[in-house]
């Protein structure tokens, strides 16, 4: 197959990638353009110069001609959106609409129907429950981030009714892996842990720790968007989770505890974020359903594949 994976140089795009290739599929990295080179390892890809603000942009990246499309590229953070609560939305929303509309046109003239795979974000249900959400719950976005990833839903979706374009929506909770940013909490807690240990510090800076969050290894979120590639339904939404919460305090014990460093965390005003989603799991029965799909690394192991990245 023939896939464009937008967003190829994150976090997850990374991930994505080599994940992609050891099944063999020729692909397409879409990456903003000017930014730093990424690193897929020993990997053949087609790098695309992608900017989901620019219209002719995305319009040139689709000439790729892909059979399936994973849009992972989005202002990726809470802290990112909250700078410039517009520019997450036109990146987030208006970019996704852009993409949609350019894959739908090709579909509609001949060129070719790709598959249209788009990442949200569990984020989306906002407050509620203390319990696993799922797809039919309401949907209340109590964020600049959240409120841009359900604007991308509804673009995407859109085009599925108007144009027949096949859009598959995943809303992936927590997930962490070697190679995430220290700007999120948990390599961030990592970050920290080994400054205390080599200080001799007692303390460590954190936010609030009483959120709980549903937590996957990247490397399973990857393996389900493979198969929603594969087997999800068009027109619908599949949440990607593990159907557990551990409080934000348990993830850094557990943390401090894989380092062997006996600290206390201290709440730093300025690491608090005023709005924290008390209780965030989700339900993902309709994704193992529809496609086999379950993870396939427990908590430790993930927290653990954390700790030993972050060392080298």
């Amino acid at each position: 197959m023939r896939l464009l994976v937008t967003g190829a140089d994150g976090f997850v795009g990374r991930h994505l990638i080599r994940r992609l290739a050891r099944e063999g599929h020729r692909i397409g990295a879409g990456c903003r353009p000017g930014g730093p080179a990424a690193d897929w390892g020993a990997v053949d890809v087609t790098v695309i110069p992608l900017e989901l603000t620019d219209d002719a942009s995305v319009r040139r990246a689709v000439e790729f001609g892909p059979d399936a499309v994973v849009h992972l590229a989005a202002v990726a953070s809470n802290p990112e959106a909250f700078a410039d609560p517009g520019h997450a939305w036109t990146v987030n929303a208006a970019g996704t609409a852009r993409l949609a509309e350019a894959l739908g046109r090709r579909r509609q003239s001949g060129a070719g129907e790709a598959r249209l795979l788009v990442v949200s974000s569990g984020e989306v249900y906002g407050d509620g429950p203390r319990a696993p959400r799922r797809e039919t719950d309401p949907i209340a976005p109590a964020t600049p981030y959240a409120a841009s990833k359900a604007g991308a839903e509804l673009a995407a979706l859109e085009a599925w009714r108007r144009m027949g374009l096949p859009v598959v929506i995943a809303r992936p909770f927590t997930h962490t892996g070697p190679g995430q940013e220290r700007r999120f909490v948990l390599p961030a807690f990592v970050a920290r842990l080994r400054e205390a240990a080599a200080a001799g510090a007692r303390r460590v800076p954190t936010g609030n720790l009483e959120p709980v969050r549903d937590l996957l290894d990247v490397r399973d979120v990857v393996e389900a968007y493979l198969l929603l590639l594969r087997s999800g339904e068009p027109g619908e939404v599949y949440n990607v989770a593990r159907g557990e919460g551990s409080s934000v305090g348990e993830l850094f014990a557990m943390l401090a505890d894989l380092l062997g460093v006996r600290v206390e965390p201290e709440q730093d005003p300025s690491l608090v974020r005023g709005t924290d989603i008390p209780h965030l799991v989700g339900d993902s029965t309709k994704l193992r359903r529809a496609t086999g799909w379950a993870p396939t690394r427990t908590l430790q192991q993930t927290l653990r594949g954390l700790v030993d990245a972050e060392a080298d």
